[in-house]
């Protein structure tokens, strides 16, 4: 079984209104994009990794440069996440069995470690539904759903994150099949919908994705702990 990592950043990260694509988006000297890649090239377990960015990217070659080993950029991104996954997945057919694995993670969590994706794998890396790294929630959950506040019990309530990994056939299957794939919010989302439970597995903190500009400087103060070690 082979362990592949997708990471889709063929986003413009509006929100964050740098004026260019998020992933691009400098910390501590260093693209977003760079630091999220790099987690993965430090993993022994996972065989190749591949971005698929937009045809139309101009940020991308400097970034990782042609012949960086361990990488594959892939010029299919989609106008949504979903479908930049989807055409990845396709461009993967070759090469990946049904049954090994894709790590889908995304471009904007650069604080993503190869310990934490070594737990994924060693917790959920056999299991057929796959798995995910998640945050169990802590805090008071507050709802305005039924138009006042309520509180809702946080009681087997996680907060996902990425990676996402499932056996390759069924995260192509499950992608394929969705109903409204622009309504899928993850991955693993796609998969329940087949009748699958992926495993949750325990994430940290640090594997935030980066939004807002605070995100950033949150980011940047847990990758500057790594450089202290």
């Amino acid at each position: 079984m082979n362990y592949f990592a997708l990471i889709p950043a063929a986003g413009v990260g509006a929100r964050m209104a740098v004026g260019y694509p998020k992933q691009y988006l400098p910390l501590l000297g260093r693209p977003m994009l760079r630091h999220t890649v790099e987690a993965f090239l430090r993993c022994p377990q996972v065989a190749h990794t591949y971005v698929v960015v937009s045809a139309e990217d101009a940020y991308v070659d400097e970034v990782l440069p042609a012949g960086l080993a361990g990488v594959t950029v892939l010029r299919c991104g989609g106008a949504t996440r979903m479908e930049s996954i989807r055409n990845g997945l396709r461009l993967l057919a070759e090469g990946a069995a049904a049954d090994d694995r894709v790590l889908v993670h995304d471009a904007a969590r650069p604080g993503l470690t190869p310990a934490l994706v070594d737990k994924l794998i060693a917790e959920a890396g056999r299991d057929p539904a796959g798995g995910l790294l998640a945050l169990p929630v802590v805090d008071t959950v507050k709802s305005t759903r039924r138009g006042s506040v309520a509180t809702t019990p946080r009681d087997g309530l996680w907060l996902a994150q990425t990676p996402q990994m499932f056996p390759y056939a069924l995260l192509m299957r499950a992608l394929e099949e969705a109903p409204d794939p622009d309504a899928i919010t993850d991955d693993a989302s796609a998969v329940e919908l087949l009748g699958f439970s992926p495993r949750l597995v325990e994430g940290h903190p640090r594997n935030l994705k980066v939004t807002l500009p605070t995100d950033a400087r949150i980011a940047e103060m847990y990758l500057s702990m790594d450089t202290e070690q």
